[in-house]
């Protein structure tokens, strides 16, 4: 059994033998295993543990800021600490909640009003916020919209920025 680079992904291996698919991601330290039946998933588990020497070969609970709860009939994917996380690094824990994300009568433009003075808060914040959209599609569209603006960002698409982070 032999796992192969995919083009795309250089931490992503995967395997393909007629019906049976695997699909192995690390990240430093981490492994995610996902297979397409519990016999192979077996099979690649054994031959792991006498490859490598570990010994907390769990279920997935959480990976890169995603918490992973399981039910019988679902499973459900959540970056709540992980928010908790850029709403601290924003300063804005125990901000005023909003509804909506996006103010729907205020229009961004390019050179709408004068230029946000740190420009590596709002690309961090931006970037942070990217990530959060692959559990929280409720802010993508907001979200590509701040993102249009990180080469010269101005204060007014930081206001915006702020009403996406008390939104969450």
């Amino acid at each position: 059994m032999g796992f192969v680079i995919t083009n795309s992904e250089s931490s992503l291996f995967t395997y393909s033998q007629g019906l049976d698919r695997a699909y192995l991601l690390l990240y430093v330290d981490d492994i995610i295993l996902t297979t397409s039946s519990d016999g192979l998933h077996k099979r690649i588990i054994t031959q792991l543990k006498t490859e490598f020497p570990r010994s907390d070969l769990e279920p997935l609970s959480y990976f890169l800021g995603i918490a992973v709860s399981r039910t019988p009939t679902y499973t459900l994917l959540s970056q709540q600490n992980y928010a908790q996380e850029v709403l601290g690094r924003a300063g804005m824990r125990n901000c005023k909640l909003v509804a909506t994300p996006v103010d729907t009568k205020s229009k961004l433009s390019a050179d709408s009003g004068p230029n946000f003075q740190d420009s590596t808060k709002y690309h961090n914040l931006v970037g942070a916020l990217q990530y959060l959209t692959f559990t929280r599609p409720d802010i993508a569209y907001a979200v590509q919209h701040v993102c249009l603006f990180m080469h010269d960002s101005r204060e007014s698409h930081y206001d915006a920025l702020e009403r996406i982070l008390r939104y969450i």
